[in-house]
Formats: C-alpha cells, structure tokens, sequence
C-alpha cells in the first residue's frame, strides 16, 4: 500500500467520518477548518483514486467518494511503519518511548495489562 501524505490523510480522515462515502461537498463538509478550497479536495481525491484508497461511483454528472481501504487497515499499517521506522520492529520500544515522554499512564498501561490478560480489544 502506498503512503499518503498528511493532506491525503486527512481527506481519507473525512471520507471515513462519511458512512457511505459522498460527493466532493460533503467530504469538504466534514474536514475541519479552515476547510481546504474544492479543488484542493478534488484533486487529492483523484490522487487517492489513484493510489487505491478510495473508489469513484459515477452519478449523473457527479462523483460518490468511498474508501476502499478500511480505516483499521489503514491504521495498522502505518502503526507497522512507525514502529518500523523509529523502533525497529519493538512495541515494546514504543511503549517505553510513551512512558518515558509521559503520553501513557500508568494507570492506562494497567488497563492495557488487564486486557491482554482477558485477550481482548
């Protein structure tokens, strides 16, 4: 999967805020602001067309966006090349690393803890 850059991203962000996607007004609609011009939108949207993370549906004159990537998909694999990135392959490095900057507490890694003992999300 290719990468996508941080205004890709964030229209792929809109797109999956939309539960079955939508025309190039309502993925503007539901960026945040100070909202991108339409073009800017329309154009990233061909570019993610392109990369495969979202389809086009033709109607009438107008174009219904959806993702084709699955958020949790899309999630996973970018968590998978930060940590391969920075923390060469370790969690565990990742979890330190938060620790150590004070992002996770310590009473979020005793949740942590407890699900992993339950074997659940």
């Amino acid at each position: 999967m290719k990468t996508l850059t941080k205004a890709e991203e964030q229209v792929m962000q809109a797109v999956w805020s939309l539960e079955n996607g939508g025309m190039l007004k309502d993925v503007v609609d539901a960026m945040p602001d100070p909202k991108p011009h339409h073009n800017t939108v329309a154009t990233l949207l061909k570019i993610l067309a392109e990369k495969k993370y979202i389809g086009i549906k033709n109607i009438g004159r107008f174009h219904h966006y959806y993702p084709k990537v699955e958020r949790d998909e899309f999630t996973n694999m970018a968590l998978s090349g930060l940590t391969q990135g920075y923390f060469e392959g370790s969690y565990q490095d990742v979890v330190s690393f938060l620790v150590d900057k004070k992002k996770i507490s310590v009473q979020d890694l005793e949740l942590l803890l407890k699900q992993i003992k339950n074997g659940k999300k």
